[in-house]
């Protein structure tokens, strides 16, 4: 008589293994990108002009007013689960000196010891071996070359020109041209934009870390309120 043969349950529980093992690995990023974190911030707008307002002459100073965000947007891929980061902070200042058709000098700081996200432990990894922000707290754009406008702007038309300057990030300093896009409204001036970066051209490591992956690459946007000085 033949010996009886043992059912083979640990193929069972080995298939079903692989099976938890696939779930956790790619739902479980699913799960908390779409369910839990939810979907990244929009890119900025500005805001629509009011009708009534009345454009205070451009010629003059203007400098940066509360409303005023700036941060930092870069893709990332966890198991195969594609995510877009953002983080921003409103600690931002600067100024814009402008004259009725021109603006002559821009110069923009923002506090990258205050961009926050919406995860705790990217921020710990942001403020510390990425950006390093205890030896670098801060980032400049300044403008390098006169923006001209040809003529005087309507009041609530929007500008679109490209901004020429230097941005310093990370200790490093490196020439940018900035696609911008502005209104007036009454006595505010609305500009945003957004500066690709690479990270390595600024001595910045590659942000990737545990399963997580970063490409070199992310962008600087902002959306500035400047109101007159």
């Amino acid at each position: 008589m033949a010996p009886l043969r043992r059912p083979r349950h640990w193929k069972r529980w080995l298939i079903a293994g692989v099976v938890v093992v696939l779930l956790v690995v790619v739902g479980g990023p699913f799960v908390y990108f779409h369910f839990i974190e939810g979907p990244a911030p929009a890119p900025f707008k500005l805001s629509k002009p009011k009708q009534a307002a009345a454009a205070a002459p451009l010629g003059g100073t203007w400098t940066v007013a509360s409303g005023s965000q700036a941060g930092y947007r870069v893709s990332e891929n966890l198991f195969g689960q594609s995510h877009t980061a953002v983080g921003r902070t409103t600690a931002v200042t600067g100024q814009l000196v402008a004259t009725s058709t021109q603006v002559t000098n821009t110069s923009v700081t923002v506090q990258m010891t205050k961009v926050t996200s919406d995860s705790g432990e990217r921020d710990n990894q942001f403020q510390g071996r990425i950006m390093d922000t205890a030896d670098f707290p801060t980032a400049t754009f300044t403008l390098t070359s006169p923006i001209s406008l040809g003529t005087v702007p309507a009041a609530g038309s929007t500008v679109s020109e490209t901004a020429s300057g230097t941005l310093q990030l990370h200790g490093t300093t490196r020439s940018v041209r900035v696609p911008i896009t502005a209104v007036q409204d009454g006595t505010t001036i609305q500009v945003k934009g957004s500066i690709p970066v690479t990270f390595s051209d600024y001595n910045i490591d590659n942000p990737s870390g545990g399963p997580a992956s970063v490409g070199d690459s992310g962008t600087v946007e902002f959306l500035l309120t400047f109101r007159k000085a």
